[in-house]
Protein backbone atom coordinates (compact mmCIF):
# COMPACT_ATOMS: atom_id res chain seq x y z
CA UNK A 1 0.00 0.00 0.00
CA UNK A 2 1.43 3.32 -1.22
CA UNK A 3 1.37 6.06 1.04
CA UNK A 4 0.72 9.72 0.17
CA UNK A 5 3.70 11.88 0.39
CA UNK A 6 3.31 14.37 2.98
CA UNK A 7 3.51 17.93 1.75
CA UNK A 8 6.79 20.26 2.34
CA UNK A 9 5.93 22.62 5.37
CA UNK A 10 7.59 25.43 7.85
CA UNK A 11 11.05 24.00 6.59
CA UNK A 12 13.63 26.14 9.21
CA UNK A 13 15.26 28.44 6.43
CA UNK A 14 18.33 30.49 7.48
CA UNK A 15 20.25 32.87 4.91
CA UNK A 16 23.88 33.43 4.97
CA UNK A 17 25.25 35.89 3.87
CA UNK A 18 28.25 38.41 3.40
CA UNK A 19 30.61 40.41 1.14
CA UNK A 20 33.40 38.90 -1.29
CA UNK A 21 35.82 36.20 0.43
CA UNK A 22 34.55 36.38 4.28
CA UNK A 23 34.17 32.90 4.19
CA UNK A 24 30.59 31.99 3.71
CA UNK A 25 31.11 28.86 1.62
CA UNK A 26 33.63 27.81 4.75
CA UNK A 27 31.12 28.62 7.45
CA UNK A 28 28.54 26.23 5.70
CA UNK A 29 30.82 23.70 4.76
CA UNK A 30 31.49 23.77 9.00
CA UNK A 31 28.16 23.45 9.68
CA UNK A 32 27.52 20.64 7.44
CA UNK A 33 30.26 18.82 9.22
CA UNK A 34 28.16 18.86 12.20
CA UNK A 35 24.84 18.50 11.74
CA UNK A 36 23.05 16.40 13.15
CA UNK A 37 23.17 12.74 11.44
CA UNK A 38 19.43 11.79 11.38
CA UNK A 39 19.10 15.31 9.61
CA UNK A 40 18.75 16.16 6.04
CA UNK A 41 19.83 19.58 4.79
CA UNK A 42 19.45 21.44 2.05
CA UNK A 43 21.91 24.28 0.44
CA UNK A 44 21.34 26.29 -2.45
CA UNK A 45 24.01 28.96 -3.25
CA UNK A 46 23.80 31.29 -5.58
CA UNK A 47 27.30 33.23 -7.36
CA UNK A 48 27.66 36.70 -8.90
CA UNK A 49 29.11 34.87 -12.13
CA UNK A 50 27.92 32.67 -14.58
CA UNK A 51 29.48 29.69 -14.59
CA UNK A 52 28.76 28.37 -11.00
CA UNK A 53 31.91 27.01 -8.63
CA UNK A 54 30.55 26.63 -5.02
CA UNK A 55 28.15 23.48 -6.04
CA UNK A 56 31.36 21.49 -6.61
CA UNK A 57 33.31 23.11 -4.02
CA UNK A 58 30.55 21.76 -1.20
CA UNK A 59 30.22 18.61 -3.34
CA UNK A 60 33.58 17.69 -3.68
CA UNK A 61 34.82 18.36 -0.21
CA UNK A 62 31.94 17.12 2.15
CA UNK A 63 30.79 13.61 1.89
CA UNK A 64 28.04 12.92 4.60
CA UNK A 65 24.61 11.92 3.56
CA UNK A 66 21.82 13.04 3.33
CA UNK A 67 23.00 16.46 2.17
CA UNK A 68 21.28 18.08 -1.14
CA UNK A 69 23.35 20.90 -2.93
CA UNK A 70 21.65 23.36 -5.68
CA UNK A 71 23.38 26.48 -7.07
CA UNK A 72 22.00 29.45 -9.25
CA UNK A 73 24.95 30.93 -11.05
CA UNK A 74 24.51 34.37 -12.42
CA UNK A 75 24.10 37.97 -9.85
CA UNK A 76 21.26 38.61 -7.91
CA UNK A 77 19.47 34.90 -6.86
CA UNK A 78 16.05 36.82 -6.96
CA UNK A 79 16.53 39.69 -10.04
CA UNK A 80 19.03 37.89 -12.44
CA UNK A 81 18.34 34.92 -12.33
CA UNK A 82 14.73 35.56 -11.83
CA UNK A 83 12.59 32.38 -12.34
CA UNK A 84 15.45 29.80 -12.25
CA UNK A 85 15.96 30.62 -8.76
CA UNK A 86 12.67 29.80 -8.03
CA UNK A 87 12.69 26.33 -10.15
CA UNK A 88 15.92 25.26 -8.55
CA UNK A 89 14.46 25.83 -4.94
CA UNK A 90 11.22 24.09 -5.47
CA UNK A 91 13.23 21.05 -7.25
CA UNK A 92 15.45 21.31 -3.83
CA UNK A 93 12.56 20.89 -1.65
CA UNK A 94 11.01 18.50 -3.60
CA UNK A 95 13.94 16.14 -3.76
CA UNK A 96 15.29 16.87 -0.29
CA UNK A 97 12.56 17.33 1.76
CA UNK A 98 15.03 18.64 4.42
CA UNK A 99 14.63 19.51 7.69
CA UNK A 100 16.89 22.28 7.14
CA UNK A 101 17.40 24.96 4.38
CA UNK A 102 20.49 27.15 3.92
CA UNK A 103 20.62 29.67 1.35
CA UNK A 104 23.89 31.71 0.10
CA UNK A 105 23.61 34.48 -1.60
CA UNK A 106 26.27 36.01 -3.86
CA UNK A 107 28.32 38.25 -1.80
CA UNK A 108 27.26 41.34 -4.36
CA UNK A 109 23.58 39.99 -4.13
CA UNK A 110 21.02 42.30 -2.31
CA UNK A 111 19.74 39.75 0.69
CA UNK A 112 16.54 41.95 1.17
CA UNK A 113 15.35 41.12 -2.04
CA UNK A 114 15.99 37.59 -1.59
CA UNK A 115 14.22 37.76 1.63
CA UNK A 116 11.66 39.19 0.33
CA UNK A 117 10.91 36.80 -2.25
CA UNK A 118 10.93 33.71 0.68
CA UNK A 119 8.29 36.29 2.49
CA UNK A 120 5.93 35.67 -0.90
CA UNK A 121 3.02 34.00 0.16
CA UNK A 122 3.61 30.70 -1.57
CA UNK A 123 6.89 30.29 0.84
CA UNK A 124 4.83 31.41 3.67
CA UNK A 125 4.06 27.77 3.72
CA UNK A 126 6.42 25.87 2.63
CA UNK A 127 9.84 27.77 4.87
CA UNK A 128 10.10 28.98 7.80
CA UNK A 129 12.22 31.67 8.02
CA UNK A 130 14.67 31.08 10.68
CA UNK A 131 18.02 33.83 11.93
CA UNK A 132 19.76 35.51 8.75
CA UNK A 133 23.67 35.36 9.17
CA UNK A 134 25.87 37.74 8.36
CA UNK A 135 29.61 37.20 7.72
CA UNK A 136 31.69 40.52 7.99
CA UNK A 137 35.47 40.61 8.13
CA UNK A 138 35.94 43.36 10.57
CA UNK A 139 39.00 44.25 8.77
CA UNK A 140 37.51 45.83 6.09
CA UNK A 141 35.45 48.50 7.73
CA UNK A 142 38.42 51.07 7.34
CA UNK A 143 38.13 50.69 3.74
CA UNK A 144 35.51 52.85 1.81
CA UNK A 145 34.96 50.01 -0.94
CA UNK A 146 32.82 48.33 1.49
CA UNK A 147 31.63 50.85 3.83
CA UNK A 148 30.82 52.96 0.85
CA UNK A 149 29.18 49.65 -0.39
CA UNK A 150 25.21 49.32 -0.40
CA UNK A 151 25.28 45.93 -0.49
CA UNK A 152 27.97 45.36 2.47
CA UNK A 153 25.92 47.92 4.61
CA UNK A 154 22.11 46.05 3.80
CA UNK A 155 23.77 42.91 4.77
CA UNK A 156 24.50 44.28 8.23
CA UNK A 157 21.56 45.90 8.63
CA UNK A 158 18.69 42.39 7.61
CA UNK A 159 21.50 40.45 10.54
CA UNK A 160 19.92 38.57 13.16
CA UNK A 161 23.50 37.70 13.89
CA UNK A 162 26.41 39.64 12.76
CA UNK A 163 29.87 36.97 12.84
CA UNK A 164 32.92 38.67 12.79
CA UNK A 165 34.99 35.88 10.65
CA UNK A 166 38.68 35.36 10.40
CA UNK A 167 39.06 36.66 13.86
CA UNK A 168 42.69 35.30 14.24
CA UNK A 169 43.68 37.79 11.91
CA UNK A 170 42.41 41.07 13.72
CA UNK A 171 44.19 44.34 15.76
CA UNK A 172 43.22 44.79 18.97
CA UNK A 173 40.44 47.11 17.93
CA UNK A 174 38.99 45.54 15.22
CA UNK A 175 36.38 43.03 17.21
CA UNK A 176 35.15 47.11 19.02
CA UNK A 177 34.95 48.90 16.09
CA UNK A 178 32.77 46.24 14.71
CA UNK A 179 30.18 46.00 17.94
CA UNK A 180 29.93 49.76 17.03
CA UNK A 181 29.48 49.49 13.42
CA UNK A 182 26.64 47.03 13.69
CA UNK A 183 24.91 49.05 16.74
CA UNK A 184 25.00 52.02 13.93
CA UNK A 185 24.10 50.38 11.01
CA UNK A 186 22.23 46.96 12.19
CA UNK A 187 19.06 46.18 13.54
CA UNK A 188 18.45 46.96 17.25
CA UNK A 189 19.13 43.86 19.26
CA UNK A 190 21.20 42.30 16.50
CA UNK A 191 24.05 39.51 17.96
CA UNK A 192 27.77 40.08 17.30
CA UNK A 193 30.17 36.75 17.54
CA UNK A 194 33.52 36.53 16.56
CA UNK A 195 34.66 33.37 14.43
CA UNK A 196 38.04 31.58 13.04
CA UNK A 197 37.72 29.73 9.97
CA UNK A 198 33.79 30.00 9.70
CA UNK A 199 33.18 28.27 12.54
CA UNK A 200 29.65 28.95 14.34
CA UNK A 201 27.96 26.68 16.69
CA UNK A 202 24.89 24.78 15.00
CA UNK A 203 22.59 27.05 17.98
CA UNK A 204 23.54 30.18 15.85
CA UNK A 205 20.67 28.93 12.94
CA UNK A 206 17.90 28.59 15.26
CA UNK A 207 14.92 30.39 16.36
CA UNK A 208 13.16 33.08 14.12
CA UNK A 209 14.68 36.00 12.13
CA UNK A 210 13.41 39.13 13.54
CA UNK A 211 12.61 40.67 10.28
CA UNK A 212 9.65 41.34 8.40
CA UNK A 213 9.85 41.53 4.82
CA UNK A 214 6.85 42.89 2.29
CA UNK A 215 6.90 40.75 -0.76
CA UNK A 216 7.69 43.40 -3.41
CA UNK A 217 7.25 42.71 -7.33
CA UNK A 218 11.19 42.65 -8.04
CA UNK A 219 12.07 41.86 -11.90
CA UNK A 220 14.45 42.95 -13.76
CA UNK A 221 13.93 41.06 -17.00
CA UNK A 222 17.04 38.75 -17.76
CA UNK A 223 16.06 35.90 -19.37
CA UNK A 224 19.24 34.98 -21.08
CA UNK A 225 20.69 31.31 -20.76
CA UNK A 226 22.77 30.20 -17.88
CA UNK A 227 26.56 29.59 -19.06
CA UNK A 228 26.27 26.43 -16.12
CA UNK A 229 23.47 24.57 -18.21
CA UNK A 230 24.58 25.56 -21.87
CA UNK A 231 26.45 23.15 -23.66
CA UNK A 232 30.08 23.36 -24.18
CA UNK A 233 30.94 24.42 -27.92
CA UNK A 234 33.73 22.20 -29.96
CA UNK A 235 36.54 24.34 -29.14
CA UNK A 236 36.63 22.50 -25.59
CA UNK A 237 35.61 25.38 -24.07
CA UNK A 238 32.96 28.03 -22.78
CA UNK A 239 33.39 31.85 -21.74
CA UNK A 240 30.84 34.46 -19.97
CA UNK A 241 31.05 37.54 -18.55
CA UNK A 242 28.65 39.58 -15.63
CA UNK A 243 28.53 42.98 -14.41
CA UNK A 244 27.03 44.96 -11.66
CA UNK A 245 27.68 46.60 -8.23
CA UNK A 246 31.18 48.21 -9.51
CA UNK A 247 32.38 44.78 -9.75
CA UNK A 248 33.23 42.49 -13.25
CA UNK A 249 33.51 38.90 -13.76
CA UNK A 250 34.53 36.73 -15.96
CA UNK A 251 34.16 32.83 -16.26
CA UNK A 252 35.13 29.31 -18.23
CA UNK A 253 33.85 25.89 -18.18
CA UNK A 254 36.64 23.51 -20.12
CA UNK A 255 35.54 19.69 -21.35
CA UNK A 256 36.37 16.51 -19.26
CA UNK A 257 39.28 16.08 -21.44
CA UNK A 258 40.92 19.40 -21.05
CA UNK A 259 43.97 18.53 -18.63
CA UNK A 260 45.78 21.20 -16.83
CA UNK A 261 49.40 21.63 -15.68
CA UNK A 262 48.98 21.71 -11.75
CA UNK A 263 52.48 23.97 -11.44
CA UNK A 264 51.28 26.66 -14.68
CA UNK A 265 48.14 27.04 -12.84
CA UNK A 266 49.38 27.84 -9.59
CA UNK A 267 51.42 30.43 -10.87
CA UNK A 268 48.61 31.93 -12.84
CA UNK A 269 46.40 31.88 -10.36
CA UNK A 270 49.16 33.91 -8.13
CA UNK A 271 50.35 36.39 -10.52
CA UNK A 272 46.90 37.98 -10.88
CA UNK A 273 45.65 40.72 -9.39
CA UNK A 274 42.02 40.39 -8.64
CA UNK A 275 39.24 40.55 -5.81
CA UNK A 276 38.27 36.93 -6.21
CA UNK A 277 39.15 33.84 -7.75
CA UNK A 278 37.34 30.40 -7.31
CA UNK A 279 37.99 27.45 -9.85
CA UNK A 280 38.08 23.47 -9.89
CA UNK A 281 40.59 21.84 -12.21
CA UNK A 282 40.90 18.64 -13.47
CA UNK A 283 44.96 18.98 -13.46
CA UNK A 284 47.64 15.85 -14.23
CA UNK A 285 48.35 16.03 -11.03
CA UNK A 286 44.69 15.35 -9.88
CA UNK A 287 41.65 17.29 -9.24
CA UNK A 288 41.82 20.51 -6.98
CA UNK A 289 39.68 23.59 -6.12
CA UNK A 290 41.31 27.07 -5.80
CA UNK A 291 40.48 29.81 -3.21
CA UNK A 292 41.65 33.40 -3.42
CA UNK A 293 41.02 36.32 -1.77
CA UNK A 294 42.85 39.41 -0.17
CA UNK A 295 44.19 36.57 2.39
CA UNK A 296 46.13 34.42 -0.45
CA UNK A 297 45.50 31.28 -2.51
CA UNK A 298 44.12 28.05 -0.64
CA UNK A 299 44.59 25.04 -2.85
CA UNK A 300 42.09 21.67 -2.25
CA UNK A 301 42.29 18.09 -3.11
CA UNK A 302 39.07 17.04 -4.57
CA UNK A 303 37.79 13.62 -5.11
CA UNK A 304 36.25 14.36 -8.35
CA UNK A 305 34.67 17.09 -10.63
CA UNK A 306 32.62 16.63 -13.59
CA UNK A 307 34.54 19.55 -15.54
CA UNK A 308 37.01 22.40 -14.93
CA UNK A 309 35.61 25.80 -13.94
CA UNK A 310 36.99 29.10 -13.03
CA UNK A 311 35.75 32.38 -12.38
CA UNK A 312 37.15 35.65 -11.46
CA UNK A 313 36.02 39.02 -10.16
CA UNK A 314 37.92 42.03 -10.39
CA UNK A 315 37.29 45.90 -10.66
CA UNK A 316 39.03 45.15 -13.81
CA UNK A 317 39.85 42.43 -16.17
CA UNK A 318 42.87 41.51 -18.15
CA UNK A 319 42.22 40.59 -21.57
CA UNK A 320 45.09 38.67 -22.01
CA UNK A 321 43.91 36.26 -19.21
CA UNK A 322 41.57 33.44 -21.39
CA UNK A 323 45.29 32.70 -23.42
CA UNK A 324 47.39 32.50 -19.89
CA UNK A 325 44.55 29.95 -18.81
CA UNK A 326 44.83 28.03 -22.24
CA UNK A 327 48.98 28.23 -22.19
CA UNK A 328 48.25 25.97 -18.69
CA UNK A 329 46.50 22.93 -20.50
CA UNK A 330 48.45 19.85 -21.07
CA UNK A 331 49.56 19.10 -24.93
Amino acid sequence: MSSKRQPISAVPTNIITGFLGVGKTSAILQLMRNKPENERWAVLVNEFGEIGIDGALLQGQHQQQQVYIREVPGGCMCCAAGLPMQIALNQLLSESTPDRLLIEPTGLGHPKEVLQVLSSKYYQQVLALNKTITLVDARNLSDNRYTGHETFNQQIAIADTVIGNKLDLYQTDEQQQLREYVAQHGRKGAQVLFSKNGQMDISCLQGATAGSYAPEEHHHGHNKPLASEQVIPESGYLKANNQGEGFSSVGWRFSPNKVFDRRKLRLLLLSLEVERIKAVFITSSGVFAYNYTSDGLSEAELDDCLESRMEVIADELDENLEARLLECLVE
